[in-house]
């Protein structure tokens, strides 16, 4: 089982079942910025309940560049980290654009997430 509701007990026994699910919608992401992998996405389920999974569980998602030096408080730093529900995509070469990568994938791929 990938994931379990915790209000409805709704199971989703793979990544692919949840980012099907018309039901669910990404809402927010909370950096972790010593463990960028320890972040948690967060999802709201039709059943009224909001829950998270760590960023580590979607990293097979990842499709772009992967920058090695942290740009963060830089002046070419937006910020959209600090922020959990700005999830729009980082112009910056960070190494927080993995996580801002793979937002956008989630993001096209849930039926029930909003842009």
């Amino acid at each position: 089982m990938f994931k379990l509701c915790p209000k409805c007990g709704n199971e989703w026994k793979s990544q692919d079942a949840l980012l099907d699910d018309a039901e669910v919608e990404l809402i927010g992401y909370q950096a972790h910025f010593e463990e960028l992998t320890a972040g948690l996405l967060m999802f709201n389920h039709s059943c009224g309940t909001t829950f998270s999974v760590q960023v580590e569980e979607f990293s097979n998602l990842k499709t772009g560049p992967i920058f090695t030096e942290r740009a963060t408080g830089t002046e070419s730093c937006p910020g959209h980290c600090n922020h959990k529900n700005n999830l729009e995509p980082c112009p910056a070469q960070c190494e927080c654009a993995y996580v801002r990568d793979m937002l956008q994938v989630i993001k096209g791929k849930l039926p029930g997430t909003t842009s």
